[in-house]
């Protein structure tokens, strides 16, 4: 933390008080209104899409960009300049456009690839719309992510003291009981923040998977906006709904990194 972030530290949290009431507002409001009710019981059947999306998204993010991380930081150069490669196409293409690259373009591929496997051991083939929109969108959002991520871990891995490397090495741990016990664990405390960030905007780039038809938050939204034609009080729950979400998190996130500084060692 930055000598003025620990300046203002112990500032009460005006911005959170003024977020509650606006959240209070929000909520006085859909208790009240019939309209609002309604609409917040329809939007709120994607609440459970948007977070299984961007759990199972994240976590498999999580672990692509790991295996990215350890083999960027490899001795072999082939592994390194593979997860250089990959790193920098992917971080290269908005997630709006690796979405769609990926639900029409991948899938059929990966579909092609698993017929001509099926075909060989003479099994019956599969065709393109079985593979769902929202695995898809998974699929993109954990890609998308995953090179994000790896350079976190990068970081994360790379702060560790290289001393404490080298006295294991002495100790005679491997390299996997070195990474196990002296390099992560010390290397989490630095990850988890940045880690906690991009899972919060995974929450808001969840969003995008609308544009195929996914029946999140904001394809609901749009869904009843168009049918009752009450785009204010629509959206306004949608932003209610996200706001939510990631304040929440995010309040949580403080904590933890609050937590994780203050712990010894």
């Amino acid at each position: 933390m930055t000598p003025q972030n620990d300046e203002y530290a112990g500032e009460f949290p005006w911005w959170l008080l003024a977020a509650c009431g606006l959240g209070g507002f929000f909520l006085y409001r859909i208790i009240s209104d019939d309209l609002y009710t309604q609409v917040l019981g329809t939007l709120s059947r994607g609440v459970g899409i948007t977070l299984f999306v961007t759990a199972i998204g994240f976590s498999t993010a999580c672990l692509i960009g790991l295996l990215l991380a350890v083999a960027g930081l490899s001795r072999y150069r082939v592994l390194r300049q593979v997860a250089r490669f990959y790193i920098e196409i992917v971080r290269g293409l908005p997630i709006l456009v690796l979405l769609l690259y990926v639900a029409f373009v991948i899938a059929p591929a990966l579909v092609a690839a698993i017929n001509w496997l099926l075909e060989g051991m003479g099994r019956e083939t599969i065709r393109t719309r079985e593979f769902p929109l929202l695995w898809r969108a998974i699929l993109a959002l954990t890609i998308g992510y995953s090179a994000f991520i790896a350079e976190v871990f990068r970081a994360g891995l790379l702060s560790v003291d290289e001393g404490q490397v080298e006295a294991a090495k002495a100790l005679g741990l491997n390299g996997w009981q070195r990474f196990r016990f002296i390099v992560f664990p010390q290397a989490i405390r630095t990850i988890l923040p940045p880690l906690g960030n991009d899972f919060i905007a995974m929450i808001k780039d969840s969003s995008l998977v609308s544009v195929l038809g996914v029946l999140d938050i904001t394809q609901l939204g749009k869904v009843t906006a168009a049918g009752n034609f009450h785009y204010f009080e629509t959206y306004n729950v949608v932003a209610f709904l996200y706001l939510t979400m990631t304040v929440t998190l995010s309040l949580l996130l403080r904590r933890l990194e609050r937590h994780m500084r203050q712990k010894p060692g």
